[in-house]
């Protein structure tokens, strides 16, 4: 079996400590256990220590504390991930102010990840841009990604292939 390689994108991190969605939170840390025991093989971006940035002070510890203690590869949001990104702006997937969850998508994508792990139903999990990003990926010549929440991989509805 190979391991899926998943990219997990600043809501997951944030629904960490996210007292006001329990169920939420609660499915971020059990698959944070997942991803101590390297269930999973994780990808990170740029873009994700520099959105944890502005966070508060305290969560922004609490949260790069749960970071250190998982094995993660980072991919650099450069060029080519801009470029794949203002692609999905130009399709309208989504549109111009979610650029930066374009970069998102893009750098997975860009990392070669199976899955794309995300807690934002309005610019990432959802029909529309689950969609554009399996078809600009087919565009691109990147290899197909599934998008998901957390929950589906905690409950084996991903497993690995």
């Amino acid at each position: 079996m190979n391991m899926l390689k998943i990219y997990l994108d600043t809501s997951v991190i944030s629904h960490l400590d996210a007292k006001d969605t329990p169920e939420k939170m609660a499915d971020t840390l059990r698959l944070w256990e997942l991803l101590e025991e390297r269930y999973y093989s994780v990808v990170l971006s740029d873009i994700v220590f520099d959105e944890l940035e502005a966070c508060e002070e305290n969560k922004r510890k609490l949260l790069l504390g749960y970071m250190k203690k998982v094995h993660y590869e980072m991919v650099s949001a450069g060029s080519d991930v801009r470029t794949l990104a203002r692609k999905f702006i130009s399709f309208e997937i989504p549109k111009e102010q979610s650029f930066d969850d374009c970069r998102h998508i893009a750098a997975a994508l860009v990392a070669g990840c199976d899955v794309i792990a995300s807690w934002n139903f309005r610019h990432i999990v959802n029909v529309k841009t689950i969609r554009g990003a399996k078809i600009i990926a087919a565009l691109e010549g990147f290899k197909d990604i599934i998008v998901c929440t957390p929950t589906l991989l905690i409950e084996g509805g991903i497993d690995n292939v």
